[in-house]
């Protein structure tokens, strides 16, 4: 029987593998830097009420849940008017991710008048672009290379995600505070974070990029879309 360290170092080997174990924990440490922030930034920054800025957090979902069905759609019913490569949602969705940060981040030194359930929509809509075409990505690349190792393929990857979620809850609150106390203002100590969640989306981007997609379209994405190393 074959060990799980000798088993780990076999995956990790793989270019294709360690590379999108890099992204996935990347894109999902920015992905969840905002998630406990984003209320207590509507109330500190813009005044809103708990039920308001809760709101507001059913906004973020919403547009992530638009973003899903849009390259769903794209993959299945428009497959044959439309062939996008899954590699364009998943680095659009992370260059579309980092900019409504950034613009998130301008939206927190403006205040109150700024279009924010807008802009979280925004910042939804391209989360979820990038999260369900990273998901079709993740199956193809978990059957690539020998069968007996599948498995263990999904366990690093699923493994990445856990610890970029954990690590990201954990610091985007540790991270806002300490910004805060630093600069003495709440649209400061948000804002930072917010441009720093973007920019950490903006290097999954560009690991993403590393990828080269050897499965045209996202029509095809149902059946195990393939990613090339460098």
């Amino acid at each position: 029987m074959v060990g799980f360290g000798t088993v780990a170092r076999e995956i990790w080997a793989e270019p294709r593998t360690r590379a999108f174990t890099l992204f996935v924990f990347a894109s999902m440490l920015a992905y969840n830097l905002q998630d406990l922030i984003l209320e207590p930034f509507a109330g500190h920054v813009f005044g809103m009420t708990v039920g308001e800025s809760t709101a507001l957090g059913g906004q973020h979902h919403a547009g992530a849940l638009v973003g899903m069905l849009v390259v769903l759609i794209s993959g299945t019913a428009l497959a044959k008017r439309i062939t996008v490569p899954i590699r364009v949602w998943i680095v659009g969705g992370c260059l579309l991710s980092g900019a409504a940060l950034m613009v998130l981040a301008m939206g927190a030194q403006v205040g109150p008048g700024w279009p924010l359930a807008v802009n979280i929509f925004a910042l939804g809509l391209a989360n979820g672009v990038f999260a369900v075409a990273a998901i079709g990505a993740m199956m193809g690349l978990a059957r690539e290379g020998s069968e007996a190792r599948e498995g263990a393929r999904m366990g690093v990857f699923g493994a990445a995600q856990a610890i970029g979620f954990g690590i990201g809850s954990f610091v985007g609150t540790v991270a806002s505070d300490v910004m805060r106390a630093l600069t003495g203002s709440d649209a400061l100590g948000y804002g930072g974070v917010f441009a720093a969640e973007g920019l950490i989306f903006l290097v999954a981007a560009g690991l993403a990029l590393r990828l080269t997609a050897s499965e045209p379209a996202t029509g095809h994405a149902r059946v195990a879309p393939s990613y090339a190393g460098e």
